[in-house]
């Protein structure tokens, strides 16, 4: 069972994490694979690192230039707000639902009228029997 669990090609999410977190495969390791492993592990906590702190200055450095620009919080939340709202308008999903709203509200129109119509054809009925002696 466990070393089905090692062939598996899915992603680890979730409770695998931590199954894997739980599990010793340390013991499988020789001495020299967990020095190369642990050596591994602090160049890219260090990598990791360095990432966050460049992706952190070019932020700042981005809104500085906007700064600049003259480009406010507001705007940028319309342009946005305007690029989501169009993202959503050319999805299928969205087409479809479209339409059928439209012909429903074709259909209920329609029923809505002929309602009337009828409405108007009973009280044009009632006055011409009330009129009469």
């Amino acid at each position: 069972p466990e070393a089905q669990g090692l062939l598996e090609t899915e992603p680890l999410q979730g409770r695998d994490e931590d199954t894997v977190a739980s599990a010793d495969f340390s013991s499988m390791l020789s001495e020299e694979e967990k020095e190369e492993l642990k050596a591994e592990l602090v160049q890219l906590e260090d990598e990791i690192t360095t990432l966050r702190q460049v992706l952190s200055a070019k932020e700042r450095h981005l809104v500085e230039i906007k700064q600049k620009l003259g480009m406010n919080l507001m705007n940028e939340l319309k342009q946005n707000f305007s690029r989501s709202w169009h993202d959503v308008q050319t999805t299928t999903a969205y087409k479809k639902t479209q339409e059928t709203l439209s012909h429903a509200g074709q259909k209920a129109t329609a029923a809505f009228s002929n309602v009337g119509t009828a409405i108007s054809k009973k009280f044009g009925d009632m006055r011409y029997w009330g009129t009469e002696p």
